[in-house]
């Protein structure tokens, strides 16, 4: 598989949120069942503010879910493993079109240099 064909999953994040620290464990539970099928990015927007651009992040966690450039999926999620999941199987499947909004241009690239290593 090409690397622009792999999703990309980020987690933006903030370490003094407690609700993101009880979901890590959920996203690592996820990642690892994934057996690097995709490309994985835990981020603290506190320490990594470059990555938001013109993005505000309201309320955490927050997913982005991407395939290349394009941006298949971007929101607050519930901080649960079947969420994450579910969101997953959809992405792979071609549930999601696409989202066209001008301010996550460029975010997928901005998240890629925090992937986690296997």
């Amino acid at each position: 598989m090409q690397s622009s064909d792999r999703l990309l999953v980020a987690c933006l994040c903030a370490a003094w949120c407690g609700t993101c620290r009880e979901y890590e464990a959920a996203f690592e539970a996820a990642r690892a069942a994934d057996g690097g099928a995709a490309d994985w990015a835990w981020i603290d927007i506190e320490d990594h503010d470059e990555v938001l651009g013109p993005l505000d992040v309201d309320n955490f966690p927050t997913l982005l879910i991407a395939r290349g450039d394009q941006v298949l999926f971007y929101g607050t999620v519930t901080p649960h493993l079947q969420t994450l999941q579910r969101l997953l199987a959809n992405a792979r499947q071609g549930d999601f079109q696409p989202v066209i909004d001008a301010q996550l241009a460029g975010l997928p690239a901005r998240a890629r240099p925090y992937l986690k290593s296997e």
